[in-house]
């Protein structure tokens, strides 16, 4: 027998038990006290009691999931129990049943089930893209600005002058926007409701602080929340790295002592590196390349990548160090903290600051609905190329002052 006729089954049964004890005199009001059988009113006019509540839940487990013991907590049910089925089939089934109820389930283990409320939206409607679209219009006015600065430039004096910082802007909010499209569309594919990338401008620096989207429902699966937090940093790579290569070919070799060789030098990672040496080959000993600003753009998305990797909270390192390694995903978030701390004390104190923010944004990350199905073989092994890939696009000392 499926699931689906266990649970309609016990639902008719259920149904047929309230009309019989209607025609028998008894009263039929429904758990509310309005008129009618219970199954055909509003869930939100009688899930109110406790009991009822329970009543509700423990019926829609039919054939999935065992119930032997429940606690309702806070607007959340937990029950334990015995799985029935899979639990990818288990979490899709109840997902089905529950989701147009304002419920979601959580599989914390094949004993222990839970059903959490979703929160009612803030926004009664939708904006539509207009405000993705004035940001991104914003974000790129800031870092045409920053971008022609770089270059000598004074577009305050001669907006004119603001074509110089096209290259450098174009390139980094591409290599951003693509980052953030491979979320995107990663997440569409599961299902995952998820809005536009947002850009937030930045006068100052380097004329942004990034790009985002957010989640709007749950991530259904280990599989699903790694996928989602790899496609981003992969995809930008994929703009970044051909940008390295091409800017590093319009760069200059300058000396080092020379009058252009000042203002902040930068680290070179890893993968940088690697990607200078197949494109210029050796530098000569007292020489160094004065980027071009596509170069500049891409030696930055290498830079967008490395944080994004970390493995904390919800960035997208933390969505892959969860999916990998599960509730001890926080071991990990602390390890990562401490060594962002000890680089900010030995190099960069920017470090510093980005330790400073994980504490406040949280360690932790929230678990998906399936969190029993472990990751395939693949994955794992992708999981952990990714932080040999951190490695090789994280520098201790991205920024320095040259000296004259």
């Amino acid at each position: 027998m499926g699931i689906d006729e266990l649970h309609h089954r016990d639902t008719r049964r259920s149904a047929r038990r309230y009309e019989e004890s209607g025609s028998r005199g008894e009263a039929t009001e429904g758990f509310d006290d309005s008129q009618g059988p219970w199954y055909k009113q509003d869930m939100a006019s009688w899930l109110n009691p406790e009991e009822d509540a329970l009543f509700f839940l423990e019926r829609e487990m039919a054939g999935v999931f065992a119930v032997t013991e429940s606690r309702l907590l806070d607007g959340m049910v937990r029950f334990k129990g015995i799985l029935l089925v899979d639990p990818g089939k288990a979490v899709a089934e109840l997902t089905k049943r529950l989701a147009p109820h304002g419920y979601y389930p959580l599989l914390r283990s094949e004993e222990d089930l839970t059903i959490l409320r979703a929160m009612p939206s803030k926004r009664p409607f939708r904006s539509g893209p207009w405000l993705n679209i004035l940001l991104l219009l914003a974000t790129l006015v800031t870092t045409v600005f920053v971008g022609a600065t770089n270059r000598g430039a004074h577009p305050l004096a001669n907006p004119w002058s603001m074509v110089q910082g096209l290259p450098f802007a174009i390139t980094l909010l591409l290599i951003l926007g693509v980052h953030e499209f491979g979320h995107y569309f990663t997440a569409r594919r599961y299902g995952i409701t998820v809005t536009l990338p947002y850009f937030i401008p930045a006068p100052v620096g380097l004329g942004t602080f990034g790009a985002f989207i957010k989640m709007k429902s749950p991530v259904t699966d280990r599989r699903a929340l790694f996928d989602v937090g790899i496609a981003g940093p992969l995809a930008g790579l994929c703009v970044a790295l051909p940008a390295i290569v091409v800017g590093l070919h319009w760069s200059e070799l300058i000396l080092t002592g020379s009058a252009e060789h000042v203002g902040i030098a930068l680290g070179t990672p890893l993968m940088f590196s690697l990607l200078q040496w197949l494109t210029l080959g050796p530098i000569p000993q007292g020489g160094d390349v004065l980027l071009h600003p596509v170069a500049f753009a891409g030696w930055i998305g290498l830079l967008v990548t490395a944080l994004n990797l970390l493995p904390i909270g919800q960035l997208d390192g933390g969505h892959i160090a969860y999916a990998l390694v599960g509730k001890h995903h926080r071991k990990v978030a602390i390890f990562a903290l401490l060594a962002l701390v000890g680089m900010g004390t030995l190099y960069w104190p920017g470090w510093l600051f980005w330790a400073s923010l994980s504490l406040i944004l949280g360690l932790k990350h929230p678990p998906p609905l399936n969190d029993v199905t472990p990751l395939d073989k693949r994955r794992r092994l992708v999981g952990f190329a990714s932080l040999l890939l951190l490695l090789s696009v994280i520098t201790p000392s991205p920024f320095n002052l040259s000296e004259l």
